[in-house]
C-alpha cells in the first residue's frame, strides 16, 4: 500500500505493557506499527516494563517505527489495601508511596514524548494495565484509545474488569474485538465502546493443498490454550487415522506435563512436538487441518492464519471472536467449549474426507479476507478522523 493512499498523516503511539514480550498482543502491534508507518503515519511503541527472561520477541532490525521502554526493571508489586490493618501498614505504606512516585517519574517520560506529537495525534492503549501510566501522563490535544484484546467473558473471569471500567470509561473511544463484545461492555453503562476485528497476520500467495497428513496447532504450552484437551481429542480420533500426525508447534511451562500426558494417552507416536517457529506460513503450507483448542481466545490470530493458508479448522467456540472469523460447517468447524467427543467428530471428519477438506479450506481463504489489512487499516483511519478531539 502507497502512501499516496493514505489519511492525513498523524503522530499514533501505542502503550503497551512491553514493547517485545512474545504474545499476540506484541505480534498485532508491531503489525499495526508497521501498516501505519506504510501510510505515512510517525509510529512510536512504548513499553511500560521489559518482558520476563526467556519470553523476549526480536524487534525487527528494519523497523520503520521508534520504542521506548519506560522502566528498566519490572517495579515491584503491592498487594491491594483489606481493611484497616492493611491501610495502618507502614511497610506497605512505604512501598505504596514508592511505587506511586515511580509511576509519577515514568508518566514525565510519556508526557515529554505525547507533547511532541503534532495536532491529530492519537494513542492506542492496547492492555488496561498499561492504562494506569498513559492515566498519569498529559494527553491533552490527543485522542486515547483504549483497547481490550480479550473476549468479555476472559475479563470479567480477572482482575482486569475492574480496571477497564475505571481506566477506560473516559477515554475517547474503548475498543473490543467484535460487535457481541462491544454490546455486553455498553450493557455495563460504558458508553464510549466500539469494535475492531484485527487485521489479517497475512495472505500467502501460495496455500497449503491439504494434502499431508499433519494436524496443526500453534500457540504457548498454556493451560489457557488448551493443549490437554487437544490431546484427549487426538487419543480418540489418531486411531481411525494411524498415517496421520498431530503438530504442535511452541513451547511453554507446560512442555513436559503435556508431554507425560501424552504417554499416559498412548498417543506419543502419532504427536510430534515441533517446539516454536520463525514460519508459521511454511508450517502451515504443510498442514491440511488446524486446531484450535483454546479455554479462552479474544480475536485470534492462528486461526485467521490457517485460514488465510486454505487451512480448514475445528475450534472450541469459547468467544465471540472464534464464531466470528469461523462459520461452522461453511469454512471450519465449531464445538462447544470443553466439548472433547465433539472437537474430536469434526477432526475425524475432516481427516477422513480430502474433498470437505478442500470444499471448506477453499471457502476460508475465500472468507478470511474481509479482515484484509487493507480494509482494517482504513476504518481505523476513519475511526481517527471520527472521534478526533
Amino acid at each position: 500500500m502507497t502512501k499516496s493512499n493514505a489519511a492525513e498523516p498523524r503522530d499514533i503511539f501505542f502503550v503497551s505493557n512491553s514493547v517485545n514480550e512474545l504474545g499476540g498482543i506484541t505480534s498485532w502491534s508491531h503489525q499495526m506499527a508497521r501498516l501505519f508507518s506504510e501510510r505515512g503515519h510517525r509510529v512510536h511503541l512504548v513499553g511500560v516494563v521489559p518482558p520476563p527472561e526467556g519470553r523476549v520477541q526480536e524487534l525487527a532490525p528494519d523497523a520503520p517505527f521508534g520504542t521506548t521502554t519506560l522502566y528498566a526493571e519490572h517495579p515491584p508489586s503491592i498487594a491491594p489495601v483489606r481493611g484497616l490493618k492493611d491501610k495502618l501498614n507502614l511497610v506497605e505504606q512505604r512501598r505504596r508511596a514508592a511505587r506511586e512516585a515511580g509511576m509519577r517519574e515514568q508518566a514525565a517520560k510519556l508526557s515529554a514524548l505525547f507533547r511532541a506529537a503534532k495536532p491529530g495525534g492519537v494513542v492506542i492503549v492496547t492492555q488496561v494495565w498499561a492504562m494506569e501510566w498513559v492515566a498519569l501522563a498529559d494527553t491533552a490535544g490527543l485522542t486515547v484509545i483504549g483497547m481490550s484484546h480479550e473476549s468479555f467473558d476472559t475479563c470479567r473471569k480477572s482482575s482486569r474488569f475492574a480496571r477497564v471500567k475505571r481506566f477506560y470509561r473516559d477515554v475517547d473511544r474503548m475498543l473490543t474485538l467484535t460487535r457481541e463484545d462491544a454490546d455486553r461492555w455498553i450493557r455495563q453503562r460504558m458508553d464510549n465502546v466500539g469494535f475492531m476485528p484485527n487485521p489479517l497476520p497475512f495472505f500467502p500467495e501460495v496455500p497449503s493443498d491439504r494434502s499431508r497428513s499433519y494436524v496443526a496447532s500453534i500457540g504457548r504450552l498454556h493451560e489457557e490454550k488448551g493443549v490437554d484437551l487437544l490431546l484427549e481429542a487426538w487419543a480418540k480420533v489418531s486411531p481411525r487415522h494411524p498415517d496421520w500426525t498431530l503438530r504442535v508447534y511452541g513451547s511453554g511451562e507446560e512442555e513436559e506435563a503435556l508431554r507425560k500426558q501424552a504417554a499416559e494417552l498412548g498417543i506419543t507416536a502419532t504427536v510430534a512436538w515441533m517446539g516454536r517457529t520463525s514460519d508459521v506460513p511454511g508450517a502451515l503450507r504443510e498442514s491440511a487441518v488446524f486446531a484450535l483448542s483454546s479455554r479462552g481466545e479474544g480475536f485470534p490470530l492462528a486461526p485467521m492464519e490457517a485460514m488465510a493458508t486454505a487451512v480448514p479448522c475445528v475450534a472450541f467456540d469459547v468467544a465471540p471472536g472464534v464464531h466470528e472469523i469461523i462459520t461452522d460447517g461453511v469454512d471450519g468447524f465449531l464445538a462447544p467449549p470443553g466439548n472433547i467427543t465433539e472437537f474430536a467428530r469434526h477432526l475425524d471428519a475432516l481427516m477422513s474426507d480430502k474433498e470437505l477438506r478442500d470444499t471448506m479450506g477453499e471457502a476460508a481463504r475465500e472468507n478470511i479476507q474481509r479482515f484484509s489489512t487493507e480494509e482494517i487499516v482504513g476504518r481505523w483511519e476513519s475511526l481517527f478522523a471520527l472521534v478526533e478531539r
